[in-house]
């Protein structure tokens, strides 16, 4: 197949994505509550905080060019890529679904657990083992209903492989059950990394009803676990033999985790939704409290009330950086590739469910700054972000009709010829006999909805 490749350029005056230029807007007009975008509908309400010192300066995003590699995606929400070309996707409506290297969109997959596909739940992330080609075992999660009571749920851990015709997944396995249940459609979390020696971090939400929970120990609500590939803790684990807590937590007081990745140097890093305002990014160590919902740079929603004692407090971590008013954080992708230019190098990319945008992150040391916006589309959603093994970074959009996009890197620059080398152009002629552009022709995957 053809794919088609889009430049998506800004169409509207301000810039959208940064505390400084959205607190300028707020102050104008009512902004609609992006925090929590995970396609419910949600009240129009001002933020009325002031912009914190370390938002990035006010910057026109600059304009992403991608290739549409697939469409017709049900909601997709994690993008996995397999050997030979593949990809494979979730939707949050409960498929999984084999994509081919030409973005013909295949049938369901057989064997995916049943999901509570409600609110923001349903089946959710989704990564490859480190041995995928050797055992082509996988780890999904998803929302799972309790089975004595179907008005409760929670977030569900699960492995299995998939069968060598690609069409099902086979050895199923639920490894883990995120504990209480309780009756709510918010804050699954979901989302997965796995670190070099195969150990899974499952990153959680405290399910938006039960908030308070997330700074006791006892349960796995607003937690980050860790895991062994069979789901029990993992050895390292702060609470393992202590009795201090429940074994399987690494880490604790997080609200609604959207995004994780380990980087090289074997750090963890960690984005999750704030309330209205304090969106953040963490870096996440070993038995820390992230504070919520004692500490947060958010605020109540509507009314801009303080939550909990403020926004700083002894014993609880403060964020690697933090956005006011919120952008929404989803997927994130380390960048190893220089596909891109040494600048996008080692830089961090999240996604953002409010404005379109793709933010690339600097990181120092334990903190991280931000350094650019880029415009897919303001009506756009980016629900994953991922990069490929060949080191090209792919997004997913989150919609009825969501896509599979690939960024493409810039056209390297030419340096313009000497004057007294310059070609002597006639006509339409292209200089040097360089083929005049034509039109990118763009065919519709099979398959596709």
């Amino acid at each position: 197949m053809l794919m088609k490749t889009q430049v998506h350029s800004p169409h509207f005056t301000k810039p959208c994505a940064t505390a400084s230029t959205v607190a300028t807007a707020a102050a104008a007009s009512s902004l609609w509550l992006g925090t929590l975008a995970l396609g419910l509908a949600l009240p129009v309400q001002a933020q009325t905080q002031t912009p914190v010192t370390n938002a990035a300066q006010a910057t026109q995003p600059t304009a992403l060019k991608v290739s549409e590699i697939a469409f017709g995606l049900d909601h997709p929400w994690a993008v996995a890529f397999l050997p030979g070309g593949d990809y494979l996707v979730t939707e949050r409506s409960g498929q999984m679904r084999l994509i081919d290297e030409r973005g013909r969109v295949g049938a369901p997959l057989a064997g995916v657990p049943r999901v509570v596909a409600e609110g923001q739940g349903g089946l959710l992330d989704l990564v490859l083992d480190r041995q995928f080609e050797q055992n082509r075992r996988l780890f999904f999660c998803f929302a799972e209903a309790d089975p004595n009571n179907s008005s409760r749920n929670s977030t569900a851990l699960a492995s299995a492989t998939l069968a060598e015709n690609r069409q099902s997944l086979e050895n199923v396995q639920i490894i883990f059950h995120q504990m209480p249940r309780i009756k709510s459609e918010l804050h699954f979390g979901c989302r997965i990394a796995q670190s070099q020696d195969g150990s899974l971090f499952l990153a959680l939400g405290e399910r938006s009803h039960a908030r308070q929970q997330a700074q006791r120990t006892g349960n796995h609500l607003g937690k980050i676990v860790h895991l062994l590939p069979d789901g029990s803790p993992h050895p390292d684990n702060p609470f393992l033999n202590n009795g201090a807590g429940v074994p399987d937590i690494w880490s604790w007081g997080h609200r609604n985790p959207q995004g994780a990745v380990i980087t090289p140097d074997g750090k963890l890093w960690v984005n999750e939704h704030g309330p209205q305002g304090g969106d953040e990014l963490n870096l996440i160590e070993r038995g820390k409290n992230y504070g919520w919902p004692i500490i947060t740079h958010g605020r109540n929603y509507g009314i801009g009330t303080r939550i909990g004692e403020g926004t700083h407090k002894p014993g609880m971590e403060q964020p690697a950086y933090q956005w006011t008013p919120s952008i929404a954080p989803s997927g994130m992708a380390y960048l190893h590739s220089d596909r891109y230019g040494l600048e996008w190098q080692n830089s961090l990319f999240i996604g953002s469910l409010r404005f379109g945008t793709l933010h690339r992150m600097s990181l120092h040391g334990d903190t991280a700054q931000e350094e650019e916006q880029l415009l897919l589309g303001p009506d756009e959603r980016i629900r994953d972000v991922r990069e490929s093994p060949d080191g090209y970074l792919y997004l997913l959009t989150d919609s009825r009709n969501g896509r599979l996009l690939r960024i493409e890197p810039p056209e390297p620059v030419v340096a313009p010829p000497l004057p007294d080398e310059a070609p002597q152009a006639t006509g339409t002629q292209a200089p040097d006999g360089a083929v005049p552009a034509g039109p990118v022709l763009a065919v519709p995957p099979s398959g596709a909805l």
